[in-house]
């Protein structure tokens, strides 16, 4: 048997009025935000699935209900933080993570790294491990249209024990 699971994870979120824009823990100047239960920071919701994919965790809907009020406006690197701490528990550790956003607009090239260390951050980890990267699609769909974001993210864990 192998040490080495892949994860991927896949977040979308409406924009909204009144709300904040958070992606990857970083509050990003912009005239609408994503709405959601949590924060609704879709990069870091993107890494967090990824990573209970990856360690046999389930997904973040059964790990943090959005039904449960405890999580009304919490900020996802709180989850990500205990993501982390439940896959080290189950003896991994994330070799890499590369997490892609997929929105027309604000550009993000600005917070790339202070988004990429905040993730690490939140994981315990050199913030090297961690590339976050951002597409346009072109005008085409929901996140085209400037509906929405998404995000996708594949992450590398080694199994430790």
């Amino acid at each position: 048997m192998t040490n080495l699971r892949i994860g991927h994870g896949y977040d979308v979120h409406r924009l909204a009025e009144g709300r904040k824009l958070i992606l990857g823990g970083v509050e990003i100047p912009w005239e609408r935000g994503l709405l959601g239960h949590s924060d609704a920071d879709v990069l870091v919701h993107a890494v967090m699935d990824a990573l209970t994919g990856a360690s046999r965790l389930g997904d973040i809907g059964r790990l943090f209900p959005d039904t449960d009020p405890a999580y009304a406006g919490i900020s996802s690197l709180k989850l990500l933080a205990e993501v982390g701490r439940l896959m080290v528990e189950r003896g991994f550790a994330v070799v890499n993570i590369d997490a892609a956003l997929l929105a027309q607009a604000p550009k993000i090239a600005p917070y790339k790294e202070r988004m990429a260390e905040n993730i690490a951050g939140a994981l315990g980890i050199e913030s090297e491990r961690v590339n976050v990267k951002a597409t346009t699609e072109e005008g085409l769909g929901f996140t085209g249209d400037g509906s929405g974001m998404a995000a996708h993210a594949v992450v590398l864990l080694e199994r430790l024990r």
